[in-house]
């Protein structure tokens, strides 16, 4: 076995990946473990829920990635627990890894605010298999009402709830609504997609509440333009095979999405941390576990505060950022050297998309909406993406979605042909 300092990153998200694109060039050797074999683009990853670019346009192959970076091992496992004391990482179907030290960065997974039942009916969407399953889904949702002669299974199978009115929410509605107004209508022939109802479901009194009220108007106006219902103030109470009930109403629907809300990876009850509200852990000025300076946690799976005594967003800059900054500790370190400063976020703005026209682009010194917001949006995320086929490839789909309206990943490639049941109640 090498003798070399062992590096353990464990998530292959933008902070795990970051760290080791950063750590290039040091004297270590790295393990890399993620449960998928991809690296996933996740603010695009709606737009594959939605048929409008391919899963393979918004996610590469990690070995491929690396395969250049022969200090680098890559595994394909899950991660059940964290041994601290004998500095082990256990994995559930083979060996222990050792380290010597060792990035946390596995992420977020949904929250349904203790309603976990919910989960069944209400899909999130995280990785790549949410995107197929949901798109899926809502393909699926149009055949079969197509197919349905009575008028209330109908309806409620054209009948589409958003719950969560923040970036993910607003694009997912808008583009659902776009999906069934634009690009499918004219394509069936027993039912109008023009009928299709979009629901967005809010608790707050606003849609992006974390964007100023200017934006946030602008948005709630922009999703009515594309005929999206915005229910706002009223927070969802159930959720189940039949619909959804929220505030006072039952409102029969057979797909329902959740954007509603999110808690960290079981990391923390790896390592019996102390956690905020949503299980991330509290991390040390400079990312690292209390008592534990050899374990460092980043991205959605921690909680620190910026140098403004605000919390870090759960988003890809912030992740990236840290990935950079421990990479550059880890290296410190290896040099008998001590980094000074504690981690410092600098945050970029927020971009939020409407549909193919409209967006709203807050970066603070510049704000914008409406389609120059979108063609802002659409530059930054392109920017962004891994290779520079992939760039030219999303490029010239939204190209084409912009002037055309079509979208090409429409496939169906799992077909439940059984007939609605007629003993199912709306």
């Amino acid at each position: 076995m090498s003798k070399l300092h062992h590096v353990v990153i464990v998530g292959a998200g933008f902070g795990g990946i970051q760290t080791a694109h950063h750590l290039k060039g040091a004297n270590v050797r790295i393990t890399l473990i993620d449960q998928h074999n991809y690296h996933l683009f996740q603010p695009l990853l709606y737009q594959a829920a939605t048929a409008l670019l391919a899963p393979s346009e918004i996610a590469w192959p990690i070995r491929h990635l690396l395969r250049k970076r022969k200090e680098i091992t890559t595994l394909l496992a899950k991660v059940i627990n964290i041994d601290k004391q004998n500095k082990k990482v256990i994995l559930e179907s083979r060996e222990s890894i050792e380290y010597d030290t060792l990035v946390l960065a596995t992420g977020a997974r949904h929250a349904y605010f203790g309603h976990d039942e919910w989960a069944e009916h209400a899909p999130g969407l995280k990785v790549l298999e949410d995107a197929t399953s949901i798109r899926q889904k809502i393909l699926i949702a149009f055949e079969k009402a197509e197919a349905e002669s009575d008028a209330k299974r109908r309806a409620a199978l054209l009948c589409f709830v958003v719950v969560g009115g923040g970036p993910t929410g607003v694009e997912l509605a808008g583009t659902i609504a776009e999906l069934a107004h634009h690009t499918l209508n004219g394509e069936f022939r027993n039912i109008d997609t023009l009928q299709t109802r979009v629901i967005l479901i809010e608790a707050a009194p606003r849609v992006l509440p974390s964007f100023e009220e200017s934006l946030s108007a602008y948005a709630l106006n922009a999703l009515k333009n594309l005929s999206v219902e915005v229910e706002l103030g009223k927070p969802v109470s159930d959720c189940n095979a039949l619909g959804v009930v929220f505030g006072d109403k039952k409102l029969p629907s057979k797909t329902i999405l959740w954007a509603a809300g999110v808690q960290a990876s079981p990391a923390a009850d790896w390592l019996d941390a102390e956690t905020d509200h949503v299980n991330r852990v509290m991390v040390e000025p400079d990312l690292t576990l209390a008592n534990h300076t050899e374990i460092f946690v980043i991205g959605d799976t921690a909680t620190i505060k910026d140098q403004h005594g605000k919390q870090v967003p759960g988003i890809a800059p912030a992740a990236k950022q840290q990935g950079q900054y421990v990479a550059k500790n880890i290296k410190a370190r290896l040099k008998g050297k001590i980094p000074s400063k504690p981690f410092r976020y600098k945050h970029y703005g927020d971009l939020a998309t409407i549909g193919k026209r409209a967006a709203v682009f807050d970066i603070g010194w510049l704000k914008a909406r409406g389609r120059i917001a979108w063609w802002l949006w659409g530059i930054a995320h392109i920017y962004f993406l891994i290779g520079v086929r992939n760039r030219i490839v999303v490029a010239m789909h939204w190209l084409w979605i912009y002037f055309k309206g079509d979208r090409g990943a429409r496939l169906i490639t799992q077909v439940d042909t059984q007939a609605p049941s007629k003993k199912e109640n709306i």
